[in-house]
């Protein structure tokens, strides 16, 4: 199989070859990043370890591997995850490779996955392609409670940010990356913390990259410590994700081309908070004992309606213009 994916490679880009990264957070790695070196497939070409500021044996672990496709990058400091890929990003385009890999050193990437992560985009199906632990049945079983179900409500606030409504699992860092689309984004610009893989859709959609979802077998219980605390990170990323979404929509569809979806956004959230606003405010005035009239009850009942009837239809114009994007 993997003669198979050499061939595919050399086929549609001469000279195309692999490099996947696998990004190294502060501590708790050392333990599992020979198992993850290991388990790498023979056609990669290449391996970038972004040690991001451990105070563990990571690097000296890494450095006595003894796999000469190994290169190891360190952070001085810790900067993030998202840091740390964008800085694997940045030598796999010194060195001007094709597709760009990614993946964790904590071995919770399947390895067998990678040759379908790698595919299509070597194939110039799409620019991007992420893993979908979601596809499988055995998510709800194998993922915890809690990172399942904030993993559901990061998807859902990720498809309305980025535009890119066939995309799940937001949340997954398992990816591929063509090295055009790498060099088109503006990769200083990317947000370098734990919400890095959300980011990284609402800039890829900006440029119209193809992204696509790629099932894979979600890997828990192998050592493995997570440093995300889903009480901080929720409230975060959802605010990056409110951010980023204001953002595309003026880069998309102000500044580098025209859509009404603009307005249907503007007027449906201005007459959603409007109704909100002036029907706590009846509320309120209520609790106190002044009378309510019917007028104002009905017209906080038509804003209310006609904000959600704007959204809906922006939300769907939004899907209409990047339904091809996949």
């Amino acid at each position: 199989m993997a003669k198979e994916v050499r061939r595919v490679l050399a086929i549609a880009r001469p000279l195309t070859r692999q490099r996947v990264i696998a990004r190294l957070s502060r501590a708790e790695e050392e333990r599992l990043i020979a198992t993850t070196l290991g388990g790498i497939p023979g056609f990669v070409d290449r391996i970038i370890v972004v040690d991001d500021g451990s105070a563990d044996d990571t690097a000296e672990r890494v450095r006595s591997f003894g796999d000469s496709r190994v290169e190891l990058v360190v952070h001085e400091q810790n900067r993030g995850v998202g840091a740390a890929i964008v800085t694997g990003y940045k030598r796999a385009l010194e060195e001007d490779l094709d597709v760009v890999c990614v993946m964790a050193a904590d071995n919770q990437m399947d390895p067998d996955d990678l040759e379908a992560l790698v595919r299509p985009v070597a194939r110039g199906e799409v620019d991007y392609a992420k893993a979908n632990r979601l596809f499988t049945g055995q998510a709800w079983e194998l993922i915890p409670r809690t990172r399942y179900l904030g993993n559901a409500v990061l998807s859902m606030l990720t498809k309305i940010a980025s535009g890119y409504w066939h995309v799940a699992d937001s949340q997954s860092g398992y990816t591929a990356a063509s090295r055009e689309i790498l060099e088109q984004l503006d990769l200083d610009r990317i947000y370098p913390g734990y919400g890095m893989p959300n980011d990284m859709l609402v800039h890829l959609n900006v440029w119209n990259a193809r992204v696509r979802d790629i099932p894979s077998r979600p890997v828990y219980g192998v050592g493995e410590q997570s440093g995300i605390k889903i009480r901080k990170v929720i409230p975060r990323i959802s605010w990056l994700l409110v951010k980023g979404f204001f953002w595309r929509l003026r880069e998309k569809y102000v500044i580098r081309d025209f859509h009404p979806l603009v307005f249907f956004y503007a007027f449906g959230l201005l007459m959603t908070l409007l109704g909100l606003g002036l029907g706590i405010a009846e509320v309120v005035l209520r609790l106190m004992g002044n009378a309510v009239s019917v007028g104002t009850v009905v017209l906080v009942a038509l804003l209310l309606i006609f904000g959600s009837q704007f959204t809906l239809f922006a939300m769907w114009f939004d899907m209409e213009s990047n339904k091809d994007l996949r």
